[in-house]
């Protein structure tokens, strides 16, 4: 049992890694920003939908996984 939430572990590892990586960045700092006074942040609290939203929820997802086998993995080691 121990050997398998390790490897759970190890390929939830590379799974969050992945995710996180393919999330578009969220920061606008470019000359033009700077600029226009910062007015494309009106727009900027909108809710994500698509893509961004979904790459949320697969991110949530693996880390709830990960922290699960990791409290199990807890479990195991005390006993």
């Amino acid at each position: 049992m121990y050997n398998f939430l390790m490897n759970i572990i190890w390929i939830d590892s590379v799974l969050i890694i992945i995710a996180v990586l393919m999330q578009p960045a969220k920061t606008n700092n470019d000359a033009m920003s700077s600029l226009t006074g910062g007015a494309d942040d009106l727009f900027a609290n909108s809710k994500p939908r698509g893509f961004e939203a979904f790459m949320q929820k697969v991110t949530v997802v693996l880390l709830i996984i990960f922290f699960a086998s990791a409290l199990g993995l807890v479990w195991l080691s005390s006993h």
